[in-house]
């Protein structure tokens, strides 16, 4: 979930300003992937030492300040070295809070020093089954290390080689592996990933360059001219492959599981000092990672619950429509003589899909025969997006790329389903991350303002952020020279309520459940403005943010666009025993539901929904399934009794990472007049 870049290259054949030149152009490009945090790594040949620069803060932010110039001009002053070593990494912070200097890469553990771009899912079951390791920090990355350097140095059989070590220490991990590691005691380097998101720029005798994105060392070619010449090839490096450079004699070979070496003769022994220095923050305050599993059992926790209103006696006593569950609170609801509402009156069935054969036709001309991507899936990491990469790369055979648009409130358990999936698919995972601190600063002045002068039809300004995803997905086409575009949106997620609050009444004939008609646009456009017009705390930082979202879902371009669900028939059981058998999808500690789980925002907004008017997304999503006969009434009234219970522990964790007090703010959204 982030990104890893480096630059190994032979000093007598290239020029070591322009190789730090390069290192540091890859290092901002590759920041793309993450901001939280970011580290740099030079390993000095002729003084035998090992310089690591690290700091929870952006790598724009490490490359200007006065402790990296230091040592950029030490390095290059300094003697003459053999080798020019230089790789780092921006984090997406998953596993270990990056304000803990440990934490943070590249990771120094038992004479390793690397970097790890992905997500190990298993990792506290790994340490247990080998208690002989000793965990030290957070961060998962610290195991695979610790478990390569054992095997390595004690083995029944004489010492085992870099590669193969590499290989069974894979085999352990359930999860996304991409690695760059230098090995202190061998002086050797070992590039690996296990899902294919890592690329090198190569001549395969003098330097190698790798980078976590195609696009990335793209550019390198673009801006520096002598890798334009033939001899220099950009590729892929292809799940469960890697590349082991012997330092020493700068051999460069690739391997894989049926082609490395067994065992090593000799120890080279180089004992490198290892020089670190974790850097204190720079110009603003950080966000920490924060797990929602910390609030299950914490005692103060049970007062706060308490506040949390589930006003479910209330609410049942509401009139609802007799053919479906919605309540008579639900914008421009109509009840006829018989009690059936013009929602169910004026529904036209949206999960008939066409012939399957048509979506294989369709994607035949997309597909490329020389192995490279051909389709980018948008994934979330939610069931549906899950269910539709699954299929694409199973079923339809194309070689699909996963995008994912992390804006901040991605959580960390959708961020290990991502692993999960991607990893067992062997499928690359793009990710563009977001400035997530100002993401966050964003909602929090939004929900301070909208909490100033609640207004239903002002919620989904909260969620305004993620829509630049559309924008992205274009883009990540661009770059990786695909056209095709599958997305997995379930057709019976109509949530018209949201803009029927701001007063636009329902289209029964919209082709697509987020469409909207230019005059319906106008008049949201209309509400929104009177609404900011008459409450000034919406003038705050995020109105650029917001006009930029707007633009990305309603106006950008959307070319060679399907959608899976158009060709095959949504069925939630199906999609949760794939999920959950398949991917071992973990679930959430706080609801039995297996939708919007990996949105942080939507407990949030849902707690609103609910407990303003007496129903949430559930209730439109569960009354569409009664329309298209996929489940009764009373199993559906029932369902909702369930899925619209408080989620405390991931609203605690919502309103805790946008720097906002749970107490104050729950109690204001309780004083909020309600519709019933």
């Amino acid at each position: 979930m982030c990104g890893i870049f480096g630059v190994i290259a032979q000093e007598k054949k290239h020029n070591r300003k322009e190789l730090l030149k390069i290192l540091e152009f890859i290092g901002l490009l590759s920041q793309v992937r993450g901001k939280d945090s970011s580290g740099i790594c030079f390993r000095d040949e002729a003084h035998k030492t090992i310089s690591v620069l690290k700091g929870p803060f952006s790598l724009k932010m490490l490359l200007n300040s006065s402790e990296y110039q230091n040592l950029r001009s030490k390095i290059l002053k300094s003697e003459i070295n053999y080798i020019f070593t230089g790789f780092g990494h921006a984090r997406l912070v998953t596993n270990g809070t990056q304000l803990e200097g440990n934490n943070n890469q590249p990771v120094i553990k038992d004479g390793i020093v690397g970097i790890h771009n992905g997500i190990i899912t298993n990792i506290d079951e790994l340490w247990k089954k080998h208690n002989y390791l000793k965990r030290e920090f957070e961060i998962d990355t610290e195991f695979f290390f610790s478990y390569v350097s054992y095997l390595m140095r004690h083995n029944d059989n004489g010492e085992i080689s870099s590669e193969l070590s590499t290989l069974l220490a894979n085999k352990e991990v359930f999860g996304t592996v991409s690695v760059a590691y230098f090995n202190t005691f061998r002086d050797d380097y070992i590039l690996f990933t296990n899902f294919g998101s890592l690329y090198v720029l190569t001549d395969n005798e003098s330097i190698i360059i790798f980078g976590s994105e195609r696009n990335i060392l793209l550019q390198v070619v673009n801006k520096f001219v002598k890798f334009s010449d033939p001899k220099y090839t950009l590729k892929q490096v292809k799940p469960l492959n890697g590349y082991h450079i012997e330092l020493k004699n700068f051999v460069i070979r690739e391997f894989n599981e049926k082609r490395y070496i067994d065992k090593v003769q000799t120890k080279l022994n180089e004992n490198y000092k290892i020089e670190v220095q974790n850097l204190n923050f720079i110009g603003k305050q950080l966000h920490a990672v924060i797990d929602p599993k910390k609030y299950k059992n914490i005692a103060f926790s049970n007062n706060e619950r308490k506040l949390l209103e589930y006003n479910i006696e209330k609410i049942s006593k509401l009139k609802r429509c007799t053919k479906c569950i919605l309540p008579e609170t639900f914008p421009f609801i109509e009840f006829d003589e018989n009690g059936v509402c013009n929602y169910c009156r004026n529904y036209i069935p949206k999960n008939q899909p066409k012939p399957l054969y048509e979506l294989e036709k369709l994607v035949e001309p997309y597909r490329k025969k020389s192995g490279e991507p051909d389709c980018l899936v948008p994934y979330s990491g939610g069931r549906d997006s899950t269910f539709t990469l699954h299929f694409v790369k199973k079923i339809l055979g194309l070689n699909p790329i996963a995008f994912t648009y992390d804006w901040g409130m991605v959580t960390d358990l959708a961020r290990r389903n991502i692993a999960r999936v991607t990893s067992k698919l062997q499928v690359e995972n793009i990710i563009v991350a977001a400035d997530i601190h100002w993401k966050r600063k964003n909602i929090q002045k939004n929900i301070l303002a909208w909490l100033k002068k609640p207004h239903l039809g002002m919620v989904p300004l909260f969620m305004a952020g993620d829509k630049y995803f559309y924008y992205y997905t274009h883009q990540v086409k661009l770059q990786n020279n695909i056209k095709l575009n599958i997305w997995g949106i379930n057709p019976l997620e109509n949530t018209d309520f949201k803009t029927g609050f701001a007063g636009i009444p329902p289209n029964f004939n919209k082709e697509r459940i987020f469409s909207l008609r230019l005059s319906d646009q106008l008049k949201l456009f209309y509400f929104v403005s009177k609404n900011v017009l008459s409450n000034p705390y919406y003038l705050n930082q995020s109105v650029l943010d917001s006009i930029g979202s707007i633009f990305s879902r309603y106006f950008f371009p959307k070319k060679d666009y399907y959608h899976f669900f158009d060709y095959y028939k949504w069925d939630e059981e199906e999609i949760e025993n794939l999920i959950i058998n398949e991917y071992e999808w973990e679930l959430a500690i706080d609801t039995n539901a297996t939708w919007r789980i990996g949105d942080g925002t939507a407990s949030f907004y849902n707690y609103i929904y609910y407990t303003v008017a007496g129903f949430s997304e559930f209730d439109t999503f569960r009354s569409n399934q009664i329309r298209e006969g996929a489940i009764s009434r009373e199993k559906a009234l029932e369902k909702v009794n369930e899925e619209n219970k408080p989620r405390y522990e991931t609203l605690k964790w919502y309103l805790e990472i946008i720097g906002l007090d749970f107490e104050n703010v729950i109690k204001r959204v309780n004083q909020i007049p309600k519709l019933y």
